[in-house]
């Protein structure tokens, strides 16, 4: 638990807050969290988060928001460029893919997941993240996004299950009927330690209306190309920036409004990844990394959708959406320890290991919501549907292993063969309902009611590190129905203050285990687990505009923990076992102030105390498990983000500097590890400028001081580190033009 005396502060800034009230927030300047106020004037900001549109300061939630002109200006195109700006949210930054973000300490690893994302991701509120181990966590290219929303805490009744500790939605700009549009982003940059290769960019996107303000098509394609910063010396000569990874995609959209009141919009996206080897460390405190094989990745994703928003006369809106979302993975790892079977530790004919997997993700949703009339009571009711299939093979071949082993344990070479296949459905009724009974005062109550069904099967193929010579498999079936409430209270005293008080729940499915059936002490398949959330809030605006400032206490328990464990050498399986409790309280604040004209200064910060509340048991660890009290897996008791930023309209060319800040403290790699990731200061500075009204042309440096920080290590050794470490010194040369 936080010191008691943490919170009295959170408390006691909350109460100086709401002393001086002044005019509504305006909207942020570019660069800032949207939760902050900005220089300018701009319009504030709405979003969808609550599933209609509001604005984001009067929301009794805590809910962030970049801009795509924010993200445009910080030079953002990917999530690590931006999400752990926010408060209470964290990057576990692995290797692409299998990087996860995490809001207030919700996870049990900083690795992947065994089982269901403790996030929820989703695309213009379409889920793009399969239940179960996904096969690939899409980071959408931030080119042409209107903007990315993100809410903390458990978002079970709206949202469903995987949204323990909150949600990420990336919300993609579509068809606009009423204009032609035309918009372009070049880039071109250098990494320290890439062996002189550049990174580069380029960005184009078209808005055509086909019959004005009826039909209308916008389309979208990209390819990005970030330079590999790691040396491979397993190879001769040495491999350097060995892992280069490019990112390409194409989004389209068509809009058609075909009566006032009635619209109907297809969206439809591709994006797929390469990863030329590995981004983990061999070797502390260097770019090296010793992997006989490179461990190459590939990823896409396929999403289709249609939507249709319908006014039901002067009452409601209904909103139908469905989609259907083809992902596909490939996936290499170097298994040279398994060497000693062959006598080939080194070269090509070294183990390897290579997984081939795919997914198909349907949904569909329809809902009714009352329109904002200024009446004392407001309303969502909703129901929803997701099918999910997956299935995935993965072999580790060792040369030579056949006639070491016989063909019983190593038939043509494979030591290891896994196949799993699973289905899950998900149906859900939700609603929410507020009622004011009095100026000022609002009381919400919602909950969803949800019926899962999980069924997946598990093959381990007759070899050396099944231990088996037959085929040993496992099976569950198992279904899950249960209500997630939600109530919160809103006091209003006027439109510049807004206090809240809520409570929330999330869950997230169980499922089959990955080597069901293999060993007794294995599970074969583990349980649902959930998060009850209690926290209050103040969002609150001094001065004119000129301050702005949120403030949220939190206290959140998580029973029956989805915990990711390992089996014993040689061959370290792993597997989900539902056991213990945790405990996240925390204070999160985000800040804005613009002392003078033109210059604004933000911050983030974000107090948190993450740890079991009861003894986690590990079969295959010295002392049987990890003890109450123990750190949760990447959880930082600080994360802080600044920005400067400093306009000067006036003068040509209309420049802009910007200098931005993040401080990550220590936390533990994972359960019981004495290695910890964190502990960095990382700085990044921007100056950009305007010419003749379309072009934006931005220099850029980031890691300036070239900071080595650690970002991850779950599987992290004495003798095999196994970091994913902060991207060295980057600068380059950005321009945007748009019509």
């Amino acid at each position: 638990m936080l010191d008691s005396r943490y919170l009295l502060i959170a408390a006691t800034a909350a109460s100086a807050l709401a002393v001086g009230l002044a005019r509504p927030a305006l909207a942020q300047d570019a660069g800032q969290p949207a939760d902050a106020t900005a220089a300018g004037g701009q319009a504030d900001i709405i979003v969808t988060a609550t599933k209609r549109r509001e604005n984001i300061r009067q929301i009794a939630a805590p809910i962030s928001a970049i801009s795509g002109d924010q993200l445009a200006r910080m030079n953002a195109n990917s999530l690590s460029d931006y999400i752990n700006r926010l408060p209470g949210v964290v990057f576990n930054d692995y290797q692409p893919g299998v990087s996860e973000v995490v809001i207030r300490g919700i996870a049990a690893t900083t690795y992947h997941e065994q089982g269901q994302t403790t996030v929820g991701y989703y695309l213009n509120e379409f889920n793009i993240v399969e239940p179960n181990f996904p096969i690939g966590i899409p980071d959408i290219d931030t080119f042409d996004l209107d903007r990315v929303e993100v809410q903390r805490g458990p978002q079970g009744t709206l949202f469903g299950s995987s949204a323990l500790g909150g949600t990420v939605n990336y919300v993609a700009k579509t068809a606009d009927v009423s204009k032609f549009d035309l918009a372009a982003e070049g880039l071109v940059g250098s990494t320290k330690n890439a062996d002189r290769q550049l990174n580069y960019a380029g960005k184009v996107m078209v808005n055509v209306p086909i019959v004005q303000d009826k039909l209308a098509v916008r389309v979208m394609a990209l390819q990005r190309f970030d330079a590999g910063y790691l040396d491979n010396t397993a190879f001769d000569p040495i491999k350097k920036g060995t892992n280069d990874f490019r990112t390409r995609g194409v989004r389209g959209s068509v809009v058609l409004t075909p009566l006032d009141g009635t619209k109907l919009t297809y969206l439809g996206a591709y994006q797929d990844t390469r990863l030329d080897d590995g981004t983990y460390i061999s070797v502390n405190h260097t770019y090296d990394r010793f992997t006989p094989h490179e461990e190459p990745q590939k990823t896409s994703f396929f999403l289709n959708s249609l939507r249709l928003d319908q006014d039901v006369g002067d009452v409601a809106t209904l909103t139908v959406l469905g989609s259907v979302d083809k992902k596909t993975n490939f996936t290499q790892f170097d298994d040279s320890f398994y060497g000693y079977l062959t006598g080939h530790s080194t070269g090509s004919l070294a183990p390897y290991d290579f997984t081939n997997a795919h997914a198909n993700i349907k949904t569909i949703e329809a809902r009714l919501a009352s329109k904002d009339n200024g009446g004392t009571l407001r309303w969502l009711i909703g129901t929803s549907y997701m099918r999910s299939t997956k299935f995935s093979y993965d072999q580790l071949i060792a040369a030579g292993a056949e006639a070491v082993l016989g063909s019983a344990l190593a038939p043509g070479d494979r030591i290891y063969g896994y196949e799993t296949s699973t289905l899950n459905t998900d149906f859900g009724i939700f609603g929410e309902a507020t009622w004011k009974p009095v100026k000022g005062l609002e009381l919400t109550a919602g909950g969803r009611y949800y019926h899962t069904r999980a069924e997946g099967f598990v093959l381990n193929q007759a070899s050396y590190l099944s231990g088996s010579t037959v085929d040993l498999s496992g099976s569950t079936d198992q279904k899950d129905t249960g209500f997630t409430p939600k109530a919160s209270i809103a006091v209003r005293p006027n439109s510049h203050l807004l206090a809240y008080f809520t409570y929330s729940r999330g869950y997230r499915v169980g499922g089959i285990n990955p080597n069901a059936g293999l060993l007794p002490e294995i599970p074969s398949s583990y349980k649902s687990d959930r998060v009850d959330n209690y926290e209050a809030g103040v969002k609150t605006t001094l001065f004119d505009g000129r301050l702005t400032a949120d403030v949220t206490v939190f206290d959140m328990v998580w029973k029956n923990i989805q915990a990711r464990e390992f089996g014993p050498a040689p061959s370290y399986y792993s597997y989900v076992l539902n056991a213990a409790s945790a405990n996240v309280t925390g204070v999160e604040i985000a800040a804005s102030v613009i002392p003078v004209r033109n210059l604004t200064l933000s911050t983030s910060i974000t107090l948190q105390d993450a740890r079991l509340t009861a003894f986690l048991p590990y079969a295959f660890t010295a002392g049987g498990g990890y003890a109450s009290g123990s750190t949760l897996p990447g959880s930082s008791k600080w994360s802080i983000s600044n920005n400067i930023d400093y306009d000067l309209p006036e003068l040509p060319g209309k420049p802009s500097i910007g200098l931005a800040h993040r401080y990550l403290s220590s936390a533990p790699v994972a359960f019981g590890a004495d290695f910890m990731r964190g502990n960095f200061n990382l700085f990044d500075a921007r100056i950009a400028f305007t010419l003749r009204d379309h072009f934006r042309i931005m220099g850029f440096v980031d890691n300036l001081t070239n900071k080595y920080g650690i970002l991850s290590g779950p599987f992290a050794s004495q003798t095999s580190p196994a970091y994913s470490i902060v991207r060295p010194r980057t600068y380059g040369l950005r321009i945007d033009w748009s019509l």
